[in-house]
């Protein structure tokens, strides 16, 4: 009997929505066999011309009206559970909880008429990407092969004949292809979240290193786990950190030395700031504290990388990939766990940036000073505000770059969830740099705390006591010292990051998205 179920629920939901509901641009005529369903199959091209508000809205109220099972104005779980079983279309709890929680605006548990219409709007757009990402052949139909390469794709190696059983839980008509309409009717009232398309392209944190090591780890899926692409990434991201952080190093130590030595009495511009270096200890010094935070990158990346997986274990989602607020749990806990482990290193890093000619002879003589004259607590001064820096940043960056990512998928995303490199370059810039915002003040007295220590005969400094002692001495601007240099690098460290992860990615293997 399940066809029969479907032919229930065709026409009431196909119905429900506008006869020019094709993916625009494609070969789809999304009337053509449905005449009986909306009446205006027969008016061809210009019944896209008389489908008005009025009538769509007209539709919607009576889906609505169908669903809304104890006439209270608003869909629970019941209600969608009831309404769609009599219309053919059975769900799970879990999909229904997930369908409400998607469109509950107003986090009453329930869905209103304008909750549930721009649910289904929403919806149906992102259906319509993943359509036309699987359309291949742009032919307005998907077919057995084009399904096994998309996945393929993704990553995923599955028969022609598993395609084809796919294709037979949506094919309505006997066909063995999908039209517009199949795809839309059997997914419209069924939660899809996090689309491969989506999550593929728009992949983030791995790409862009800005030096600062403390976003949000990506989503990796089961397959990219068990296929051993994952490390490939890994690696792919580490080099271009490595390579991208030598070239915009200079910058990075003119920032540190901003932080530790500028005040209002000792104003340090960029152009004497690099004079002064270069006549201290030549061209070369530029570059000093480079090598420890290059070689601090791999051991970082991948405790963050187990961490941030075992936390997702811990959480106990049923998802494979998380939701945000859950991303950002899992992506501070993972990076707090991450610098407590490697933290001893980025004290060395910014001791060799503060060092002067023939102070040390290298990383290790470095090390062993500090722990000869200043004991192992030396190793983390500063540990407090860099956790506490973790949050904001990773926070914000996060927060900032799902919402340019959501406002560009709603507003230009026609035929393709691919927003193309200068799209990605700008939102991972756009997003690092207010996340740098938010954590800086945080930053800089975390860098004075890991030099003070360095100063012979210095008072012990406390996190609160350095604040105070700044917002007194120099004012709010203070907190910003050396913010010019840190945002010079910015836009460079992403692009170089990127290019180099690109063409790494290529040699490692890795199928380019």
């Amino acid at each position: 009997m399940p066809g029969a179920r479907r032919s229930l629920a065709s026409p009431v939901v196909s119905g429900v929505l506008c006869p020019c509901g094709s993916p625009h641009g494609s070969a789809v005529e999304s009337g053509s066999g449905g005449g009986g369903s909306g009446g205006g199959g027969n008016a061809g091209s210009s019944g896209r011309s008389l489908c008005e508000a009025s009538e769509q809205d007209r539709r919607l109220r009576a889906l609505f009206q169908k669903l809304d099972v104890n006439r209270d104005g608003a869909l629970c779980i019941h209600d969608l559970a009831v309404g769609l079983g009599r219309l053919g279309l059975h769900r799970t709890e879990l999909d229904l909880r997930k369908i409400v929680k998607a469109g509950d605006k107003d986090l009453d548990g329930q869905l209103d008429f304008e909750e549930f219409v721009h649910y289904l709007q929403d919806h149906e757009k992102k259906l319509r990407l993943v359509f036309k990402s699987l359309d291949k052949k742009n032919d307005g139909r998907i077919d057995a092969q084009e399904i096994v390469q998309s996945l393929r794709d993704l990553g995923v190696k599955i028969s022609e004949q598993q395609a084809e059983k796919i294709l037979k839980s949506m094919d309505k008509n006997g066909t063995m292809t999908i039209d517009w309409n199949e795809w839309r009717d059997y997914h419209l009232l069924h939660p899809v979240e996090n689309i491969p398309e989506i999550i593929l392209y728009w992949k983030h944190s791995t790409i862009f290193d800005v030096g600062e090591n403390l976003t949000v780890p990506d989503e990796f899926t089961v397959e990219e786990r068990q296929t051993g692409m994952w490390w490939r990434h890994l690696v792919a991201g580490g080099g271009a950190g490595a390579v991208s952080r030598t070239c915009t190093a200079p910058l990075d130590r003119l920032k540190v030395l901003m932080q530790v030595h500028a005040s209002r009495s000792n104003n340090m511009c960029i152009i004497g700031g690099f004079t002064q270096m270069i006549r201290e200890g030549g061209p070369r010094s530029l570059w000093r504290g480079n090598g420890i935070n290059v070689l601090k990158i791999a051991p970082e990346s991948a405790i963050k990388f187990m961490a941030y997986e075992q936390i997702k274990r811990f959480i106990g989602t049923d998802q494979e990939m998380l939701r945000i607020h859950e991303r950002l749990l899992a992506g501070s806990l993972a990076g707090a766990i991450a610098q407590s482990s490697i933290y001893p290193m980025e004290v060395l890093k910014t001791r060799m940036a503060l060092r002067k000619t023939g102070q040390y002879s290298g990383m290790l003589d470095c090390a062993k000073n500090i722990l000869a004259k200043e004991g192992m607590a030396a190793f983390y001064k500063g540990y407090i505000p860099n956790m506490l820096g973790i949050i904001p940043y990773a926070g914000i960056d996060l927060a900032v770059y799902e919402t340019l990512k959501n406002t560009w998928l709603q507003r230009y995303a026609v035929n393709s969830a691919d927003p193309g490199v200068f799209v990605l370059l700008a939102c991972g810039t756009i997003s690092s740099t207010c996340g740098q915002l938010a954590s800086y003040p945080l930053a800089l007295v975390r860098t004075r705390m890991q030099a003070q220590a360095s100063v012979e005969g210095a008072p012990e400094v406390t996190m609160r006591g350095l604040f105070k002692h700044i917002l007194k001495t120099e004012g709010a601007f203070g907190l910003y010292r050396g913010l010019a240099p840190n945002f010079m690098k910015v836009i460079p460290a992403v692009s170089i990051s990127y290019v180099v992860y690109e063409n790494l990615k290529m040699t490692l293997g890795v199928d380019s998205r």
